[in-house]
């Protein structure tokens, strides 16, 4: 036992207990788990759910306020001005299709007459065929609805006008010959 001694001393000691993490680490670790729920949380949310409304308060902290710092219109008491209603479908939104309808891309031979219209408005289709005599226009499509606008200001010929017509309407315009303008007036 006499070269035991020593060495018995060293292997009976106690198990070292793991230290705790500092401060520094567990502010690592917490902030990477908030980070994480956070990252989870946005793949989590549905792409078409709009943003909850904020609930936001005035200089008293009573009554919801607008941005001017104006208390909010909507609700005041009393008879409010009449104002033009929101639009329905905002621009640069396609606009869905209609049933018994069909979509056709129209290259116009006015691309600025892009600029003025917008998806949910109604437009003539007037076409001049290849060679044709100016103001030799006919009439493709009537009040033509507009599902969508795409390349506004494009230079390099991709602006487009998509619309809605009627299978008829549609044949008539894509069997244009090759060359033909394409034109329309804006419906109110």
């Amino acid at each position: 036992m006499a070269n035991g001694g020593a060495g018995t001393a060293e292997s009976l000691r106690p198990v070292r207990r793991p230290r705790l993490p500092r401060g520094g680490t567990l502010l690592r670790a917490g902030l990477v788990a908030v980070l994480l729920g956070l990252a989870a949380a946005v793949l989590h949310t549905p792409s078409d759910c709009p943003p909850a409304p904020r609930a936001a308060s005035g200089p008293s902290g009573t009554q919801p306020t607008t941005p001017a710092g104006a208390a909010d219109p909507r609700l005041t008491a009393g008879p409010q001005p009449a104002t033009a209603p929101e639009d329905p479908h905002p621009t640069g939104v396609p606009f869905p299709l209609p049933t018994g309808l069909v979509g056709v891309p129209v290259r116009l031979a006015e691309p600025a007459a892009l600029a003025v219209v917008r998806p949910g408005a109604r437009v003539d289709l007037l076409a001049v065929p290849a060679g044709g005599r100016p103001g030799e226009a006919s009439l493709l499509a009537a009040r033509a609805l507009v599902l969508d606008v795409v390349g506004v200001g494009a230079t390099d010929g991709s602006a487009a006008l998509y619309l809605a017509l009627r299978p008829d309407q549609a044949q008539r315009a894509v069997g244009q010959p090759e060359g033909s303008r394409f034109a329309v007036v804006v419906r109110g």
